[in-house]
């Protein structure tokens, strides 16, 4: 079964910084690119970034490309988003998903963590 536990959310304030951390369990980490998605209040559930299974492809959504990195460390079966210039607009809940998706893929039909809630206010 799989198993993703998201930590790491909290309180920050504009134009900081924030990592988030997933740890994986019950598949074979190293065989599956890796997500991270997010639902801010009030909207659908949104595909942010993946990774490779390697961790040498990588994708971002426009609204976060340059501001957030995506990382990974097969040995300890995690999953990092280094959030960076963090918006108000940033606020959500945060997912990290089993798979590699993109603006294209369904990212509702990911396996899914219960996620850790950002929120970035003054």
């Amino acid at each position: 079964e799989v198993h993703l536990v998201e930590f790491g959310g909290g309180l920050v304030q504009p134009g900081g910084s924030l990592r988030l951390s997933c740890a994986a369990s019950g598949f074979t980490f190293s065989d599956y690119g890796m997500s991270w998605g997010r639902q801010a209040p009030g909207k659908g559930l949104e595909w942010i970034a993946s990774i490779g299974r390697i961790g040498r492809t990588f994708k971002y959504a426009d609204s976060v490309l340059g501001r957030f990195i995506i990382s990974r460390d097969n040995a300890k079966k995690m999953v990092y988003l280094q959030m960076g210039s963090l918006k108000p607009e940033d606020t959500a809940v945060y997912y990290c998903a089993k798979g590699y998706y993109d603006r294209s893929s369904d990212f509702t039909q990911s396996d899914r963590g219960q996620g850790t809630q950002v929120a970035v206010s003054s």
